[in-house]
């Protein structure tokens, strides 16, 4: 098979979200369980360039993990792989200081298909909005 000499580049941005705020815990250390899905690549695959976790108000610690899916149910572990987590530090709302933006860098290429998904370590009250920045093939 010849090796592909030529970059590739994303035809389209791409920004995609959790439908809701990440609230309940999940302590599966495997991907399966209850799932936030963040990012879908298209059938021509996708480049993931970060991922960014807002609170949506008072929260208490906790950890996010993201896991890698191969698009295939998220109940059987050997479909998973942690990826990375990021500690997410305690958040009080305000009306005049903003609330940290936490960010993991991703920089790479997702195959057609495959799935981002997100956990949280402990319930929170307000919970997380979760957004990728990246772009389809």
């Amino acid at each position: 098979m010849a090796a592909n000499t030529a970059p590739i580049f994303s035809i389209a941005g791409d920004i995609e979200w959790g439908a809701t705020a990440i609230t309940t815990a999940n302590t599966a250390k495997d991907g399966t369980g209850t799932v936030l899905n963040v990012f879908t690549a298209n059938v021509d695959g996708a480049f993931v360039q970060r991922i960014r976790f807002r609170s949506a108000g008072t929260n208490i610690a906790t950890v996010a993990r993201v896991f890698i899916n191969n698009g295939s149910t998220n109940a059987t572990a050997a479909n998973n792989i942690l990826y990375d987590e990021i500690t997410l530090a305690a958040t009080t709302l305000s009306e005049v200081a903003a609330l940290p933006v936490y960010e993991l860098p991703l920089n790479f290429a997702l195959p057609a298909g495959y799935v981002l998904n997100v956990t949280l370590g402990t319930t929170v009250a307000a919970g997380y909005f979760v957004s990728v920045i990246g772009g389809k093939y």
